[in-house]
């Protein structure tokens, strides 16, 4: 009889998790261990069928520049013999492209993509159209142009949706709900996830249906739906597991992680050991990948690490665990990412409750840069009420907590968010009060009373109110 190492439940041994006590029973994928290809967060149509991929190296591709630009030599030679005998250059531009991709030179690829468009519409090349078109919203999002980015993707889909290739399509889907997950725009990223979930499960393609309910869960996360969360990842880490692929199941152990410090206090201890379940795993594969991949796992590891260290009141455990997360952020990323927003806003909070309120702001100011690149206003909104908070209340600076409330009040009230535009005013009205200055006091109260009043907060319409009267009778005797 075999036993749960956690809970010393009676276990079976195809089992990949303790039907007791839910903790992943990972012993027998040590053995033979297998590094399937990455999950990436978007997915070329071009490189799974042009370029090779080395084997086992989840990097993006790591070529000295002479190479590279050997290549775009016999390139240009191909082009120049293609044009002179009238042949297509449709598929030689794309290659070109997919060279200055792996260079970096983004501006180049997107020229040379948009050439390879324009020769494949010249011959209504449907499938090398929807390729060129997915390649441009993949580099529009690297690079931050998320609307082109939807844009390019949207045509791709509407491309596919009328080919035999399921396959591709639910690529593209998963692709467009990236980016609109990117973009906070949870209705349009779960709408996609879930067409695309909805494509593979009809079309029976279990791989597809496992990478795109693993890209689900980020949005579900968002949506607080932690059962159906829970339901994913078991049948996810019995995929894995079946087919001893240890960075799928990497993941969902992180995931795992994920989901148990959400659901509260009772699961902190479960989440803890799913998290070290996969920074163990990491390290027996270390060997077999590469720096950067190993950081892309690590990070979210160490970020929530450190989240779980806050609340047992370890300082010293969570200040270094953050500092390891967002080390491993910049390991893999050329330019700022929206992680690094998300561990930067989380170290400033950290600050915030030690009482080390510049570095807090600092590190809040950081944050505000990132989400601004990506669109996230709202998330711009709550940052800058918060360094107003602090501003206000440890630092005694009224004038530069007035400045950041204000910034805060313009998104909200821009974005329509009448109970949050409301509280900013209150907690104007206030720092107007003690400073005295009587008319501005009112006049925020009673832009409060307004919004509380839209909202139908009878409870806060009545403390403005009594505000108002109070300071009003003052004012008059």
């Amino acid at each position: 009889m075999l036993y749960c190492p956690f809970c010393k439940s009676p276990i079976e041994k195809y089992w990949s998790y303790c039907h007791n006590c839910n903790k992943p029973l990972i012993s027998n994928l040590e053995k033979d261990l297998i590094i399937k290809d990455e999950f990436p967060s978007t997915e070329s149509l071009f490189y799974n069928t042009v370029a090779k991929k080395e084997n086992g190296n989840h990097d993006d591709y790591i070529i000295e520049d002479s190479d590279i630009d050997d290549e775009l030599g016999e390139i240009e030679k191909k082009l120049s013999y293609s044009e002179k005998s009238g042949k297509d250059m449709g598929s030689i531009l794309l290659n070109k492209a997919s060279l200055f991709y792996k260079k970096r030179d983004f501006h180049s690829a997107i020229k040379n993509l948009k050439l390879a468009l324009q020769n494949f519409e010249e011959v209504n090349d449907l499938l090398n159209i929807a390729i060129c078109q997915n390649e441009l919203g993949l580099i529009n999002e690297e690079i931050g142009y998320f609307d082109q980015a939807i844009y390019h993707f949207d045509r791709t889909i509407k491309i596919l949706e009328q080919s035999e290739d399921k396959r591709k399509l639910i690529q593209v889907l998963n692709n467009i709900g990236n980016v609109y997950y990117l973009l906070n725009d949870l209705e349009n990223s779960y709408n996609n996830y879930q067409k695309a979930l909805n494509l593979a499960e009809n079309e029976k393609l279990e791989q597809e249906a496992v990478k795109t309910s693993s890209n689900l869960v980020e949005t579900l996360f968002c949506l607080k739906d932690y059962d159906r969360i829970i339901r994913i990842l078991k049948n996810n880490l019995d995929y894995f597991s079946n087919h001893k692929d240890v960075y799928g199941t990497i993941l969902t152990l992180i995931k795992f992680g994920k989901v148990y410090y959400y659901i509260g206090e009772l699961h902190y201890d479960q989440a803890y050991q799913y998290l070290n379940d996969a920074i163990a795993l990491i390290k027996k594969i270390q060997s077999q990948i590469s720096t950067v991949l190993k950081a892309r796992l690590e990070w979210e590891c160490y970020l929530y690490i450190a989240k779980l260290h806050i609340l047992w009141d370890h300082d010293i455990e969570a200040e270094n665990y953050f500092l390891k997360s967002l080390e491993t952020i910049r390991n893999y990323e050329i330019q700022d990412h929206i992680n690094e927003a998300l561990v930067l806003d989380n170290l400033a909070k950290f600050y915030a409750i030690k009482g080390e309120d510049e570095k807090a702001i600092d590190y809040f100011t950081y944050a505000i840069d990132i989400y601004k690149k990506y669109g996230n206003e709202i998330k711009v909104a709550e940052i800058e009420k918060e360094i107003a908070r602090i501003y206000h209340e440890f630092l005694q600076d009224s004038t530069r907590a007035i400045k950041f409330y204000e910034e805060a009040l313009e998104i909200y009230e821009t974005e329509e968010y009448f109970k949050e535009s409301a509280e900013i005013f209150d907690k104007i009205g206030e720092i107007y009060k003690i400073e005295q200055n009587i008319p501005l006091a009112l006049l925020s109260f009673k832009k409060a009373l307004k919004y509380y009043s839209e909202i139908n907060d009878e409870i806060n319409k009545s403390l403005i109110s009594q505000k108002i009267e109070v300071i009003t009778n003052k004012t008059i005797n």
